[in-house]
């Protein structure tokens, strides 16, 4: 049982250390006004009929503070990767000039950045959704112990752990959130 107690606690540690990592992986591709690569993670090219990671058709680097480049491998992929850039919806406009494609990230206006914080903290909304899901679906495998002979101050032990872990959990995402709200909002 008490195998079983510790088990259900390390899965729910290890789901929550999972969502914190989405969370960050999601926060790397609002952009905060300065050139990155991984605002481009996500975009699949067109490659010969089977969709493919942009980092795998083309070396994508930063030109600037504000330019990203991109160079095919090959050079009839220009155009798939510019339709896949207009298709992806990343508000950026690419320009192709037949040998490499250059994405030139506008300054940010007080509007646009507010978007982007909103953006920030609906995914730090949404990753707190996902934690306390994890909390709960740990606290009634507790409580099915509990049926099944697990002694309630053990349960009770157990289901405060679990909230311990979901609190450190949700302050982390509070901490990230702001982090990428300081960096959006600073010019």
């Amino acid at each position: 049982m008490q195998d079983d107690l510790t088990l259900i606690i390390d899965e729910a540690a290890d789901s929550m250390k999972k969502a914190i990592g989405h969370l960050e992986l999601e926060l790397t591709k609002i952009r905060a006004g300065k050139a990155n690569p991984q605002i481009l993670d996500g975009i699949f090219v067109d490659y010969y009929g089977a969709p493919t990671a942009l980092n795998q058709v083309a070396n994508v680097s930063i030109a600037d503070a504000r330019t990203l480049t991109i160079q095919p491998w090959e050079k009839n992929m220009l155009q798939p990767i510019e339709r896949a850039i207009i298709a992806s919806n990343i508000g950026l406009n690419p320009q192709n000039d037949g040998v490499i494609i250059r994405l030139f990230l506008p300054p940010l206006t007080e509007e646009r950045r507010k978007e982007f914080v909103k953006k920030v903290n609906n995914e730090g909304e949404q990753a707190k959704v996902a934690i306390r899901n994890i909390r709960r679906d740990a606290i009634e495998a507790v409580k099915k112990l509990q049926k099944d002979g697990l002694s309630e101050d053990t349960a009770k032990d157990a289901e405060a752990d679990i909230q311990q872990l979901t609190d450190k959990h949700i302050t982390l995402i509070d901490k990230h959130c702001e982090v990428k709200e300081k960096e959006i909002m600073a010019i």
